[in-house]
């Protein structure tokens, strides 16, 4: 009976001590980074840049998974329920985050206690964009086009619920005005429609359209956040153009199943700041029109509360469903 009650402390000894050193050592095999997009979507974007920083930093790969679908909602809840040991962490936004939370009072996840938040990364502005055929050469312009032709300018979005559905429709309350809303299936369908002229207007993530504009296909007229764009500096704010405090943007952070070791998100935060302060990503960050942010965690959950916030009052103001 000694030696089996020695044999029984010694295993579970050992357990023990494997479990902390296997999370002090964290990380032992191949995490899993969720983007809640399909390829080349932000998410999708930042995420290979990480996983390749992560990898070569941590000594274990970072693989990358695309799970699309209701604006986040599906890779969102998947994170939510894997299990706590920061081997699935999600680079999400604030469409996972903050957008669906606004829309669906019903959604099987909540932002908040549902996750670990582990750091902001950087915001995503979009440019407010017409097609050449519009007779507006600036946004006092367009918005006298547009109050005088009430609901009969469209304007497109990547689909109900969208950053590019709220920021239009915040937008057109702000500056009095009524327009058609024209939901397409993705950020690049709904920029196809601008091309061709099927929609006249339509706020856009920057990367996709910088050519664009720089080539005379699209007219840029304003940045949705309050400094002009590294990435078009010849694009005014619509602060600067008379809308005080405009002020929109998609944040995307790292998260992770609620309950994660801290010393798993101590972790993964280190890693993330040094990978965002590498010149190569500021660069390529820069280049993709996004801002970065390295607020750390608590900040980071300052910020979704106010993000939340910020769609809920939008949402219910505007009456906002998704069609």
């Amino acid at each position: 009976m000694r030696w089996a009650s020695a044999i029984l402390g010694l295993t579970v000894a050992l357990a023990l001590s494997s479990a902390g050193m296997t999370e002090d050592a964290y990380p032992v095999r191949t995490v899993r980074l969720i983007a809640p997009a399909g390829p080349g979507g932000n998410p999708d974007v930042l995420a290979r840049l990480l996983a390749q920083k992560f990898g070569d930093a941590l000594g274990q790969p970072f693989v990358v998974e695309n799970v699309p679908g209701v604006g986040g909602v599906v890779a969102a809840n998947f994170v939510a329920k894997a299990p706590p040991d920061g081997y699935v962490v999600m680079v999400g936004d604030s469409g996972a985050l903050a957008i669906n939370a606004a829309l669906n009072p019903n959604l099987s996840y909540n932002p908040i206690s549902d996750f670990t938040p582990i750091t902001a990364l950087a915001t995503v502005p979009t440019v407010l964009l017409v097609n050449p055929s519009v007779p507006a050469n600036s946004l006092a312009e367009f918005v006298a086009l547009a109050k005088s032709k009430p609901g009969q300018i469209n304007y497109g979005s990547a689909g109900p619920g969208s950053i590019h559905h709220l920021t239009m429709a915040i937008f057109a309350d702000r500056a009095g005005i009524s327009l058609q809303h024209v939901p397409y299936r993705g950020g690049s369908a709904m920029v196809s429609g601008l091309l061709t002229g099927e929609i006249q207007a339509g706020w856009s993530g920057i990367p996709n359209v910088k050519p664009l504009i720089e080539s005379g296909q699209l007219r840029a007229l304003c940045v949705s956040i309050l400094e002009r764009s590294r990435s078009l500096p010849a694009v005014p704010t619509c602060a600067e153009l008379g809308f005080a405090g405009f002020d929109l943007a998609t944040m995307i952070g790292l998260q992770a199943p609620a309950g994660t070791p801290p010393t798993v998100v101590t972790r993964l935060q280190s890693e993330a700041a040094k990978a965002m302060r590498d010149p190569g990503m500021i660069e390529r960050i820069t280049q993709l029109g996004m801002v970065m942010q390295e607020n750390g965690t608590a900040a980071y959950v300052q910020f979704m509360k106010d993000d939340m916030a910020r769609y809920a009052t939008a949402v219910k103001k505007l009456n906002l469903q998704i069609q």
